[in-house]
């Protein structure tokens, strides 16, 4: 079955004073119809500009330099997203892809009430008359769970809590029932407890709109609990790939397996010590040679420096990119095997 979404050799690069900054540079992934992606890694890894990417926000050349596709399945046509002219893109954005941003007070408008600026992507999408617009504006705030949704329509987005704003958010990407939803860390600045609403309102509300989703996001927990399968980031690079299963039980990368040894564990001591990563990501204004994370790696050998480790498979579902993965131990009718 064709996906989705295919993206092949994307690169984002960006032309500075002081060099070309290589954001996003030579990315693979495919998107099944209704499937959650998951993209993880450290700030400044390029997830939000990967998702910028997609979407055709980011400034055109000569300050982009773009290689590379990412082909589209809109309406049964097979569409490379990376091609399309600026008034292309306006017709995809919105109506078949949508994006929720990472703070919703800087994705609304501050100076419109909420129920306008749903009407405003109703209107630009649809055919739908203003008094229809209107009525589907209240029908979306009330299935963002916004309590008394016509009275609350009419506020302002200063009005709003954080939690409710990103509600509001989520209604409008949804509006038009996209095929494709791009959360870029939908829950990053809301607290503990409305953080879990706003993931289980993405997580229902996929499933009625059987809609694929790609959750950018920082928080591993969060990417357990709400995808299929995840990518790992690391300076601009995809450095492995796998179900969400395999990649907590089984991880191969060695900045993968120092990420989820990383996360604070509720079963360890007060006063037990916090893994961390030492060092720092290199910046992609000069990318190291070889594997990007051999600067920072406790199990780096002598051609982790000198040559660039291609995608492995470790099984038809799981890729890695390094030369000394972790490796796991296999029972098997008794035996042992290094599961290499």
């Amino acid at each position: 079955m064709r996906p989705l979404l295919e993206v092949a050799g994307l690169v984002t690069h960006f032309a500075t004073p002081r060099g070309v900054v290589r954001a996003v540079d030579g990315v693979d992934f495919t998107l099944q119809a209704g499937e959650t992606l998951g993209v993880v890694g450290e700030s400044g890894c390029g997830k939000s500009v990967l998702a910028r990417t997609l979407m055709g926000l980011l400034p055109r050349a000569p300050y982009t330099i773009n290689a590379g596709s990412a082909r589209f399945m809109q309406g049964g046509v097979d569409r490379d997203l990376l091609r399309m002219s600026e008034v292309q893109l306006r017709e995809v954005r919105g109506r078949s892809i949508a994006m929720v941003f990472q703070d919703p007070l800087t994705s609304l408008n501050p100076v419109l009430p909420v129920w306008r600026q749903i009407v405003q992507v109703l209107q630009q999408h649809s055919d739908l008359g203003r008094k229809a617009a209107q009525d589907r504006a209240i029908e979306l705030l009330e299935q963002v769970n916004i309590p008394a949704p016509r009275q609350r329509a009419h506020d302002y987005p200063h009005q709003l809590s954080g939690g409710m704003r990103q509600r509001v958010v989520i209604a409008i990407a949804l509006a038009c029932n996209p095929q494709l939803l791009i959360a870029d860390e939908p829950t990053t600045a809301l607290d503990v407890t409305v953080q879990a609403q706003i993931l289980e309102l993405l997580r229902s509300l996929q499933v009625q709109h059987r809609m694929a989703l790609i959750l950018i996001s920082h928080n591993l927990g969060v990417v357990a609990g709400m995808c299929d399968r995840v990518a790992v980031m690391y300076a601009g690079r995809i450095v492995e790939q796998a179900r969400v299963d395999a990649l907590f039980a089984t991880p191969r990368m060695r900045y993968t397996e120092a990420l989820l040894r990383a996360i604070p564990q509720l079963a360890a001591p007060s006063h037990a010590p916090l893994h961390v990563i030492g060092g720092a990501p290199p910046s992609l204004l000069a990318t190291p040679r070889g594997c990007r994370f051999a600067p920072r790696c406790q199990y780096v050998l002598p051609n982790c420096s000198s040559q660039e480790p291609p995608l492995t498979a470790a099984s038809e579902h799981q890729h890695y990119a390094c030369w000394n993965p972790v490796i796991h131990a296999q029972v098997s009718d008794g035996q042992v095997s290094d599961g290499r």
